[in-house]
């Protein structure tokens, strides 16, 4: 685990924190454990907001740059990484360390190979199925900062979801949206705004609430969405309530947390969209066919049938919410 290395490489003194000055924390995630770092230096950033709120609690947010140091939580994705680096490399004061911490899964491997020939890489520390280096601020690695990219007519950025282009499960839902969905309607893990611009073409649509987790993917479904109707919300889709109750709920939620697959959070989705629907509101979503939602949808909606599907996706209209047990 990310804290395990990171404890011995500081109990150890295979990485140095300086003794002054704030530390920078990049994208961890909940489950990491930071007790090992001096607490009240430490300032996280994260644009997911349930690690935001989770570290929130613990560790201060708003602290500007430039930082004494930074350790970076790497992700999944390469380009996303690189991003990161580049960003703790711009905002740590130079000479102050920054510290690369990843899972072989997650590609920490081919990162620390990238940095070499770049920085001062120092050797790597190995336990727990990933790898831990450092390096002194001060080289410039700019190219490597996130940069937005057009797909098909749409802005998207490294290493938010489907950042190539709409996925498959979304464009099969879309084209499976009925006509009327009612005034109030919303997107529920909203990406970059693809479903919602295919909401928006419905006729009697007075209002689609964006709900989206990551700040990434919503800064850039502001870029694709300039409709007054459309209101950006970054929270987590399953403790996210409305104003008022809603006509239509419209989702395909995500069901990875890391590489793991999580049905859990899918229905957690489910169970979300009950609770925001009027009395004769529906529930528009996509899934994977092996995913065992049957069950949270009957348990939690009247009437459930297949609006459409294909080989790997089940798009579901469901409707009339059953009252939720106390």
């Amino acid at each position: 685990m990310r804290s395990a290395r990171l404890s011995l490489a500081l109990k150890t003194g295979a990485v140095a924190l300086p003794a002054e000055g704030r530390i920078a924390v990049l994208r961890p995630r909940i489950g990491d454990d930071l007790s090992a770092l001096p607490g009240d230096r430490v300032v996280v950033l994260t644009g997911f907001k349930p690690d935001q709120d989770h570290f929130a609690a613990r560790h201060p947010v708003t602290p500007a740059p430039p930082y004494a140091a930074a350790i970076v939580c790497l992700p999944r994705s390469r380009a996303a990484a690189r991003a990161l680096i580049a960003q703790a490399a711009a905002e740590v004061a130079p000479g102050g360390r920054i510290v690369v911490d990843g899972q072989k899964t997650d590609g920490i491997d081919t990162a620390l190979k990238d940095l070499r020939g770049r920085v001062d890489l120092s050797d790597s520390l190995s336990k727990a199925h990933g790898r831990l280096a450092w390096f002194p601020a001060g080289p410039d690695l700019s190219d490597w900062a996130a940069r937005p990219a057009m797909v098909a007519g749409f802005q998207t950025l490294p290493g938010i979801f489907s950042a190539d282009g709409p996925d498959t499960g979304s464009v099969l839902l879309a084209a499976s949206l009925p006509e009327k969905l009612g005034g109030k309607v919303a997107d529920l893990g909203a990406g970059w705004g693809f479903l919602a611009a295919g909401i928006l073409t419905r006729p009697g649509v007075r209002r689609l609430d964006l709900v989206e987790a990551e700040a990434d993917a919503l800064d850039c479904a502001r870029v694709n969405i300039p409709d007054p109707r459309a209101r950006f919300c970054w929270a987590d889709a399953t403790t996210w309530r409305p104003e008022t109750l809603l006509d239509t709920v419209v989702m395909n939620p995500p069901f990875h947390t890391g590489r793991s697959a999580e049905p859990a959070l899918g229905a957690a989705f489910i169970r979300a969209a009950r609770r925001m629907l009027a009395p004769d509101g529906s529930l528009w979503l996509v899934a994977n066919r092996h995913l065992p939602y049957d069950a949270v949808l009957a348990e939690c909606f009247l009437d459930v049938r297949d609006a459409a599907s294909d080989s790997r996706f089940r798009v579901i209209h469901a409707q009339k919410p059953r009252r939720a047990k106390p």
